[in-house]
């Protein structure tokens, strides 16, 4: 087994000449009386992977079998810089809210809430009522609106979907559960780890055997097809967050079996193949330079044991992503059987990079009660990660820094780092007024984009209260210039924006990005790659951020870090430990 970790989060046919709706009138001031979207708002189908790598698909590199995906991407416009939290709860607090994560809940993930985070504001580890969820202002204008799939926003009734906007939801409250439904068992429950899943809100299970993207699709394609025959004809906004290809790896045995092999020639051959495909492709200059591994053995010097496990590692890893894909397919084959594709807009990404820790067992801190009381050995769980059993139910493994760093291929480093492979993710959209055919975008976006671009095809405003009380106005840009191809970006070069978690920081202007991963002094950062001061980086001409330019452009860093201070302050960001200080740039070589 590799023996090093990172430290991250605990333990994520349209055709061009479709009408395109109509272009937003000037922004208006946000709503204060009751709204109804218009007879012919489209639809809404939104699609979250979990730890997806940015090169994972076909139509971004990657040789994984997507064919529904990839048919959606190419149809469509694929984005190069779609950015997200580092990892999967801020980044859903920030699809739901349209603002920082700061600001909705999930500074930090409830899991790793600790004593300099505990009960500040900001920090409450759920979706706050500072903010109304995209859900709810669709369904108070008049939208159905429809989930299966990850919540991870809160476990409480009053914080779970059903409270939430969803007017029907299947949906897991955690990050994270064993994907067949095999847990619900004494062993599990005893040790806290047993997870809580709502039907509409009452208490539910997922079925013993059943996959969970197979169960997702089901339950979404059940409500979709319900209102069908029902004869609604209220547009709605239906939420897809698969749970796959999060850890624990697991899979059905005939979608592993299409990989057998696939991956012996280890992860630096993979991520030299997807990076050449990338730049075929386009997606990446032609003269972009990958970052260089962190934290990761050589191949060729691991043991002929070794290479099995973790080349089976990235086989199951490789099934979970092609099994999503199927279930994809499965829900645009019910929308054009109920003739509902047309008028859907379809936006597809993944909740932040993968995943790079070495996971060979449960994780205290996805406990339901105590994160910090020890669990029992994995034996006592019927946990067995040997060879052939990686990858079925009683298997619990993830695959490691070497697989999830040629998946984020060219990018730096992965989930729970602010750097690009942490922060830049798979995405595009499709579907309804979406100019397509296979374009390539490569405008500076970001989850935060998504909740005002709903409302403005939606054809509504964003209240100024919700539920009797003020909400804080959304922060990112409708995503339309963009996906109509009447502009190539939406922020100007001028506009800022802030990313932190777990204190490692970073600030994007333009094509320009400053990253500090602090010193690893503090238990967030212990064991994970630091540089302990800001580093700059033009990420339009250096997409792996290879090159640090502090030292020699002195005065863009500073100006940099002070918006960053700025963005901070305004975001209620808790301040760098003093442990952990950032130190200053190098001086400039002569």
């Amino acid at each position: 087994m590799i023996g090093v970790r990172f430290l991250t989060a605990a333990a994520s046919a349209l055709i061009a000449a479709t009408p395109a709706l109509a272009a937003p009138a000037a922004p208006a001031p946000p709503a204060s009386e009751p709204q109804t979207a218009p007879r012919d708002a489209p639809n809404f189908l939104i699609i979250v992977a979990d730890d997806l790598g940015w090169s994972d698909l076909g139509a971004f590199g990657g040789e994984i079998a997507t064919p529904n995906l990839d048919a959606l991407a190419l149809s469509g416009v694929r984005f190069t810089g779609f950015h997200t939290a580092p990892t999967c709860s801020p980044t859903r607090s920030m699809l739901m809210s349209g603002v920082d994560n700061h600001e909705a809940g999930l500074g930090t993930m409830a899991e790793l809430l600790g004593p300099a985070t505990l009960g500040l504001p900001g920090y409450e580890g759920y979706l706050n009522d500072r903010v109304a969820s995209i859900a709810e202002l669709l369904r108070a204008g008049g939208y159905a609106t429809l989930m299966a799939g990850k919540w991870h926003l809160g476990l409480t009734p009053e914080r779970e979907p059903a409270a939430r906007g969803f007017e029907h939801s299947f949906a897991l409250l955690q990050g994270l559960s064993n994907h067949f439904g095999a847990d619900q068992n004494e062993a599990w429950t005893k040790a806290g780890l047993a997870p809580s899943y709502r039907d509409d809100g009452k208490p539910a299970t997922l079925p013993k055997g059943q996959y969970s993207a197979d169960y997702f699709a089901d339950r979404l394609i059940g409500y979709l097809d319900a209102s069908a025959k029902a004869g609604d004809r209220r547009p709605f906004f239906a939420y897809l967050p698969f749970t796959a290809p999060h850890w624990p790896l697991q899979a059905p045995a005939e979608t592993i079996a299409k990989y057998r092999g696939r991956y012996n020639a280890g992860y630096e051959a993979l991520r030299a193949e997807r990076l050449a495909r990338q730049k075929a492709l386009g997606l990446v200059p032609a003269d972009a330079v990958p970052h260089s591994l962190e934290l990761a053995r050589p191949w060729a010097s691991l043991s002929t044991d070794e290479r099995a496990v973790e080349a089976r590692k990235m086989e199951v890893y490789a099934a979970m992503v092609d099994r999503m894909d199927q279930n994809v397919g499965r829900v645009i084959a019910a929308l054009k059987a109920q003739g509902r594709y047309d008028n859907t807009i379809i936006l597809f990404f993944a909740d932040n990079g993968p995943e790079g820790n070495v996971i060979e067992a449960p994780s205290p801190r996805f406990k339901v009660g105590s994160p910090d009381a020890a669990l029992p050995p994995a034996q006592a769980l019927g946990i067995d990660n040997s060879l052939d059993n990686i990858g079925k139910p009683t298997s619990y493994v993830g695959y490691g820094p070497g697989w999830a760093q040629a998946n984020s291929v060219p990018s730096w480093l992965v989930k729970g780092y602010t750097t690009e492979g942490g922060i830049r993710v798979s995405a595009f959209a499709a579907g309804r007024g979406v100019t397509g055919g296979g374009r390539i975008a490569n405008a500076n976006l970001d989850v935060r984009d998504v909740a005002p671009t709903l409302l403005d095809y939606a054809g509504l405003r964003q209240p100024s209260q919700f539920a009797g009380h003020a909400i804080l106005p959304h922060e990112g840009h409708s995503l339309r210039p963009v996906l109509t191809a009447s502009a190539d970006r939406i922020r100007s070069a001028d506009e800022t924006l802030g990313y932190e978690l777990f204190f490692r920081r970073a600030l994007r202007q333009g094509d320009w990005k400053i990253v500090l991963l602090p010193k690893p002094t503090n238990r967030y950062t212990r064991g994970g790659v630091s540089t302990g001061r800001w580093q700059l980086f033009n990420v339009a001409s250096d997409p792996g951020e290879t090159r640090d330019l502090a030292a020699a452009e002195p005065a863009r860093l500073a100006s940099l870090v002070a918006a960053y201070d700025r963005y901070a302050k305004a975001k209620g960001v808790v301040p760098l430990p003093a442990d952990a200080e950032a130190a200053p740039a190098p001086a400039a070589r002569p």
